[in-house]
């Protein structure tokens, strides 16, 4: 399956949304609409971020990855990943945790369990069943390479923090809004809750606050 959440995708989908939903109008109008965010073909690289980035602001996720990357040299081969040691691997800033993730993914690439090319031929449901057997990988870590990795065009990932808030902030709520209340809000978006969910990180990056 092609890549769709490609730049005239976004803004024909939000435009169409936004002549339902007068938040999501006036919240594009504020911020305009959001860049493609494509991150090339799917790849171990692409799975290496996501785990940096669990529970991440995205400019600290950012740092440290930019760690790795320079101590690989670029070259983001699994095999690469083994042959460092934990003290190595500490000091560029990854927890314990997310060095036993690195390690299983990398093993899990290497052993053919995990072949990120493949993914892209899989519907959704597919796609989520065979990250999520990863250790340390979740919903939320398969919804990430779903939107970024393969850019499926109706992929809701409403456990993310900023999605909650950004739609605390846009719709105007009094509370911010867990999964279920954010599963609830996204039904009348579909099949275009994946530009939804990039254009709502736009607008928590960009919005000023009230």
């Amino acid at each position: 399956m092609n890549f769709q959440l490609t730049r005239p995708h976004l803004e024909q989908a939000l435009d169409q949304i936004a002549l339902e939903d007068h938040h999501i109008a006036q919240a594009l109008e504020e911020v305009g609409y959001p860049d493609e965010r494509r991150r090339g073909d799917p790849s171990y690289e692409h799975f290496l971020r996501i785990i940096v980035g669990q529970q991440l602001s995205v400019k600290a996720a950012a740092t440290i990855f930019g760690r790795i990357e320079a101590a690989l040299a670029g070259d983001f081969r699994p095999q690469r990943v083994l042959a460092m040691n934990d003290s190595e691997l500490r000091a560029l800033g990854l927890s314990r945790q997310k060095i036993g993730y690195a390690r299983g993914l990398s093993e899990a690439v290497l052993d053919g369990r995990l072949v990120p090319t493949a993914l892209a031929d899989l519907p959704d449901d597919a796609v989520v069943e065979q990250i999520t057997r990863l250790k340390g990988f979740g919903r939320w870590s398969a919804e990430m390479f779903l939107l970024f990795s393969l850019g499926r065009p109706d992929v809701w990932p409403a456990d993310d923090l900023a999605i909650q808030a950004g739609l605390h902030r846009i719709k105007n709520l009094k509370t911010r809004p867990d999964r279920k209340r954010a599963d609830a809000l996204a039904r009348p978006w579909r099949p275009y809750r994946g530009a939804v969910a990039i254009f709502i990180w736009h607008y928590y990056s960009n919005a000023p606050l009230p």
